[in-house]
């Protein structure tokens, strides 16, 4: 199965494939669609499995595999990733698996393949779960979005993480059962694209910490550390993120 997705721009543009949070769908880059398109790269953005407009799947996958096949679908022998958050989890396996399919990487806020969750983290989850278990999936979207959003976020991001954190909620817990393979482990040394790690000061301690590690674990990886960012920088300040992306990223 191919994850629903769009693509637009010039087709013989370097290709871009936006990854999302899985707190999101990829309704989070519309701030990033139209100025990339413009600047001449090819987009993607897609779903991953129960996320959007994405079904669950119905035989074993991995988010990883998805990204591949997108890009054979495609007919994209290289692209650089763009991930947020579990999107940047999953462009590092790509990159590590693959390293000859992608040109670039640039990791927003990422996860990271193997990283064991902290005791903070994992008591996140415990109240999320007291929200899921309750039935209440709107009280579980408004505490990821107030959690996960930074200080600069308005109103109406705050409304659409919500919708879309909900949306996901609602396919997920339709699932009677999963066919999402087992996490394979990746040898993040094997990554050869150019990647740059974006922080945010106002982050979850987790992932302020695996943003500023990967440089010690990915080749010739740098680091930054935005001080007004939370956990989503795309949604919070869209224009700097834009800027920050098509500063970097390769338009050849």
């Amino acid at each position: 199965m191919i994850v629903s997705h769009d693509v637009d721009g010039p087709v013989e543009g370097p290709v871009v494939v936006l990854l999302h949070s899985s707190v999101c769908d990829r309704r989070m880059w519309e701030p990033q669609w139209q100025p990339l398109i413009e600047a001449g790269f090819r987009v993607v953005r897609m779903d991953f499995r129960t996320c959007g407009e994405s079904p669950a799947g119905q035989a074993p996958y991995s988010d990883a595999g998805d990204v591949r096949d997108l890009l054979d679908h495609l007919g994209a022998q290289r692209a650089s990733l763009v991930g947020s958050s579990y999107g940047g989890r999953i462009a590092l396996q790509v990159a590590a698996l693959h390293p000859e399919r992608v040109a670039s990487l640039l990791l927003l806020c990422p996860g990271r393949p193997g990283h064991v969750p902290s005791a903070e983290l994992r008591k996140f989850g415990a109240a999320e779960d007291v929200f899921l278990d309750a039935g209440d999936l709107a009280g579980a979207a408004e505490f990821n979005a107030q959690t996960w959003l930074g200080p600069d976020a308005d109103a109406g991001t705050h409304a659409l993480v919500r919708a879309m954190q909900l949306r996901n909620f609602e396919i997920a817990l339709a699932v009677t059962e999963s066919h999402e393979l087992p996490e394979s482990p990746v040898d993040l040394a094997a990554v050869a694209a150019p990647t740059l790690v974006v922080g945010g000061a106002h982050d979850h301690p987790d992932f302020r910490g695996i943003a500023a590690g990967l440089p010690g674990l990915v080749p010739g990886a740098e680091h930054v550390e935005l001080p007004w960012a939370g956990h989503l920088p795309s949604l919070e300040r869209p224009a700097l993120t834009t800027r920050l992306m098509l500063e970097f990223l390769p338009r050849a």
